[in-house]
């Protein structure tokens, strides 16, 4: 199962059988990624170049980015 999460500007995917659960993108934005909160991402929590960087740290390469076409900003 794929997740997409949305801000309008960018989607941030989530493939969670790719996750080794460590912890980088808490750690590094915590106010968007929190896993203890249901949805765990918001991207709302921070600007777009700050997401794209954390999400571009992803060790495992469960999270990845792309550029949303305009004003989409569907979440899943």
């Amino acid at each position: 199962m794929i997740h997409r999460y949305s801000n309008g500007d960018v989607t941030v995917i989530w493939k969670p059988d790719l996750c080794r659960h460590g912890g980088a993108c808490a750690r590094g934005l915590p106010a968007v990624f929190s896993p203890r909160r249901r949805p765990w991402i918001e991207l709302h929590h921070a600007d777009t170049p700050a997401i794209v960087a954390q999400v571009e740290r992803c060790p495992s390469g469960a999270l990845s980015w792309e550029r949303d076409s305009a004003g989409s900003g569907v979440n899943s």
